[in-house]
């Protein structure tokens, strides 16, 4: 099973959408790991490894919510439907 990263702010309000959504794909069996990246400078420089997936599918900023796929280095950016992010998640 893919192990995705979702890199967010903890008060940006696009972020707070999405981890409803996140929080129910984890329940439905997804491998979804939550990483707080504007109060956790461990984790924004683990979003800075993975920045060039992140800075691509984020039109050259580092913005969040950011979803990141760390095996085939491709990440998803910004407020997303549940539809959406389960079949990028899940693409072959």
């Amino acid at each position: 099973m893919k192990k995705i990263t979702m890199f967010y702010g903890k008060e940006c309000p696009h972020c707070h959408v999405m981890l409803h959504i996140v929080d129910q794909l984890i329940k439905e069996g997804e491998n979804i790991e939550k990483l707080e990246v504007w109060h956790n400078d461990d984790n924004a420089r683990e979003m800075r490894k993975y920045s060039e997936a992140c800075l691509k599918a984020c039109e050259g900023s580092l913005g969040v919510p950011v979803f990141l796929d760390k095996e085939e280095n491709r990440a998803l950016c910004g407020e997303v439907s549940y539809d959406k992010l389960k079949e990028w998640i899940n693409r072959e």
